[in-house]
């Protein structure tokens, strides 16, 4: 195939702005099309504003934005496409017309012409199968925005021809962007594996372990995340996160791991949507989020007495350093003193099993999530049983924040928070990587550059926090709940078996 300079875009709205800006900075001639002929001209300015931005930042100059510029041109008619190298269509998420489209576009392009969709949810195969030369036909899915997010998933249908992924790859790079590759299935990469941060912290709400709030807290200070489930989902809207949550569990036929939740289907209903819409998990008033106010810790009265439940010898170790630090006496007896705060540190089961496993009393004991580090300033997350007493939880907040450091307190759940939403990532990520839909090192490279996932992506976490600690968080998780959403992939649980990396393919 021809090396491409001339790049055909269908669609004029933001996605298909983007692609034309980094395709002209990158020196292809870019022909512009929509059906409607405004969409195109609002495309031409706003582009012309941006690249005047850049000018004033001192990151282009003068010469290279009008040259850029020149390099845009604008068509009213589909036809005017006939001279690309390449095609790429975004348009409207809809089998039918993109059909349609890529049938009109394949009796006017030269036989050499590629024909790409950044399509986000739909089969790359289905659409190519409309056309005459499906072979040609791959996927080009960029992120929004597109000048700013530089990763773009190449997706090779049944049908395409290894060859058109190759140079597409190398057209990604030309533009700037980073490539990765993919197999055609729901949800690709970055789609698929986001789908776990969202549908396990909606789980996590609709069991009333926390709030919105406390989830999102726990996620960002606890876990080291970027952003929690519930700002993500005000962020990108739920008229776009919560069809496609039904959208991937559809078309993986109700695999228990990508099963919505209500929560999302009536806020969507009722147009409570986000951000956009002024209200969503959070208030907007003047487009800032509003919090609620977290309460104070109280402060640590003296002579409390902590005793640590001899139950999981790491998570034991980790409290006991960090009851030393804070200088609070640890009662180190065989059976738990009557006068003393009882805390459990498990990996993925919740207070009650503790407390009836070794017969504790309930009214007194708690949980410490050690999973994630217990540094000064690092959130840390007390969990209680249903009887525990209010006494009690307000002494393990004095306890564990005697330092400084936020603490929250949660309700009974196998897994704490982060432990749950963070097994589930990387368990999601691991399952991909076992179906052969990408590589670990694109699953890693598309979920840290499209999510902003901590630790350069999934499988990298996985490795950093402990694959045996996830796979036995799992192992509890499912254990406790009966839920098949929590069974562990087998690419982690034979990695964990042979003691390598998450990263190591099928053939070491």
């Amino acid at each position: 195939m021809s090396e491409m300079k001339k790049i055909g875009v269908v669609g004029a709205g933001a996605m298909g702005q983007g692609i034309a800006q980094i395709a002209a900075q990158a020196g292809y001639t870019v022909y512009l099309f929509d059906t409607r002929a405004e969409a195109v001209t609002a495309a031409q300015k706003q582009l012309q504003a941006i690249w005047q931005r850049q000018v004033e930042r001192g990151r282009m100059t003068s010469e290279q934005t009008e040259a850029a510029y020149a390099l845009i041109q604008p068509c009213s008619q589909l036809e005017q496409l006939a001279d690309a190298d390449l095609v790429v269509e975004a348009i409207v998420e809809n089998l039918k017309i993109k059909q349609e489209v890529f049938q009109n576009l394949e009796a006017l392009v030269s036989e050499t012409c590629i024909l790409a969709s950044n399509t986000s949810s739909l089969s790359i195969t289905a659409i190519a199968q409309a056309c005459q030369r499906p072979e040609r036909v791959a996927g080009f899915h960029f992120f929004n925005p597109v000048p700013l997010m530089k990763v773009v998933e190449v997706i090779e249908g049944l049908r395409t021809d290894p060859q058109v992924c190759e140079q597409l790859v190398a057209m990604a790079k030309a533009m700037g962007h980073t490539p990765v590759r993919a197999k055609d299935m729901p949800g690709f990469i970055v789609n698929h594996a986001g789908r776990p941060m969202n549908i396990e912290g909606l789980k996590i709400a609709q069991e009333q372990v926390a709030d919105f709030a406390t989830i999102d807290a726990i996620m960002r200070e606890q876990a080291g995340f970027r952003m929690g489930p519930f700002e993500l989902m005000d962020l990108t809207a739920l008229d776009v996160s919560h069809p496609v949550m039904e959208s991937i569990y559809n078309q993986f036929y109700q695999e228990p791991r990508f099963r919505p939740s209500p929560i999302t289907a009536i806020r969507y209903a009722g147009g409570i949507l986000g951000r956009k819409t002024g209200e969503g998990f959070y208030r907007y008033e003047d487009g800032k989020k509003q919090l609620p106010e977290e309460p104070s810790i109280p402060a640590l009265a003296a002579g409390v007495k902590v005793w640590l439940v001899p139950h999981h010898a790491e998570g034991y170790e980790r409290a006991q350093a960090l009851l030393q630090r804070l200088d609070v006496e640890l009662v180190e007896a065989e059976e738990a003193p009557e006068d003393a705060l009882l805390v459990a540190t498990p990996f993925g089961e919740d207070v009650a099993t503790i407390v009836a496993h070794f017969g504790l009393d309930a009214t007194r004991t708690v949980a410490l999530d050690t999973a994630f580090g217990l540094e000064t300033g690092q959130r840390r997350v007390v969990m209680r049983s249903l009887l525990t007493a209010d006494e009690w939880v307000q002494t393990a907040r004095a306890v564990f924040g005697s330092d400084g450091t936020p603490v929250s307190v949660i309700e009974d759940s196998a897994g704490f928070v982060a432990q749950r939403l963070v097994a589930s990532i990387v368990n999601g990520a691991c399952d991909i990587a076992q179906q052969g839909i990408a590589s670990a090192e694109d699953i890693d490279t598309a979920v840290s550059l499209g999510l902003g996932y901590p630790k350069g992506g999934p499988l990298a976490l996985g490795d950093a926090l402990g694959a045996e600690m996830l796979l036995e968080i799992l192992q509890s998780m499912q254990m406790i709940t009966g839920d098949m959403r929590y069974r562990p992939s087998l690419w982690l649980q034979r990695r964990v078996q042979l003691g390598v990396s998450l990263k190591t393919s099928r053939r070491a």
